[in-house]
């Protein structure tokens, strides 16, 4: 049925997490700008309230099905999905390919404390990696300017931004040609579980797709956002578009 499945009017491409890594270097050969998303459930979800980051979703050049029930609603729908792509995994991967080839990183975004010690988790973690600058996520539209001129002047080949959804979705889009940056990807909490700050559900949760359990019992407040997912799971079993 094609690389691309449609879920929910959101187009994830189907891909396994070696195909996705591949593509990613692909991107950083051909030297321009890309951008890649993580799609779950939460952000399909979101992208149908919110027509600007829908839009950004399907003009992405690599979105990742991130997330259990984007696998299960894409093979309801009859695709033939074969795994998930967790943006988390995504990410170390992509960081222990970038120290085997020797490519750079910028990471950018969380809390000050958070990105220095996810810095120095990576270089700890993947000897070689080549981390050319942080910068915390917290500034005002008058700081902008200043972050994307410092992003351009480390030429990362890889460029990491924890903003948040569809926070930073929308921030690497709007910015895409300026940064110039091979390969642009919104990767969430990633730097706070490489910090220690927020734990990672256990492997079995993982593989039994139950690691949505694990983040409400350990972060209460997200019941609000995790309501979501039944709303997801009855939307897709309708067949509704929007």
């Amino acid at each position: 049925m094609g690389t691309k499945a449609t879920v929910l009017g959101v187009s994830i491409d189907i891909v396994t997490m070696s195909e996705a890594v591949a593509k990613l270097e692909q991107f950083i050969k051909g030297k321009t700008p890309h951008l890649i998303a993580t799609a779950n459930a939460e952000m399909v979800m979101l992208a149908q309230e919110d027509q600007e980051l829908a839009a950004i979703l399907n003009q992405c050049d690599l979105v990742v099905p991130d997330g259990a029930g984007v696998v299960w609603a894409a093979r309801h729908q009859g695709y033939t999905m074969p795994e998930r792509v967790a943006g988390y995994d995504l990410s170390q991967n992509l960081l222990a390919h970038a120290a085997n080839k020797g490519y750079s990183v910028f990471m950018f975004g969380s809390q000050t404390a958070i990105i220095e010690k996810a810095k120095s988790v990576a270089l700890e973690r993947y000897p070689g990696l080549r981390i050319t600058g942080i910068r915390d996520g917290f500034f005002t539209t008058q700081d902008e300017p200043a972050i994307i001129e410092s992003i351009r002047a480390a030429k990362p080949d890889i460029l990491l931004a924890a903003l948040g959804v569809p926070k930073q979705e929308k921030w690497l889009a709007r910015n895409l040609s300026d940064l110039n940056v091979p390969v642009c990807m919104g990767v969430g909490g990633t730097f706070d579980v490489m910090a220690g700050a927020v734990k990672r559900a256990p492997l079995w949760m993982q593989r039994t797709s139950l690691e949505w359990l694990f983040r409400l019992i350990q972060q209460p407040q997200r019941v609000i956002r995790m309501m979501a997912l039944p709303r997801f799971a009855v939307k897709v079993m309708l067949g509704k578009k929007c």
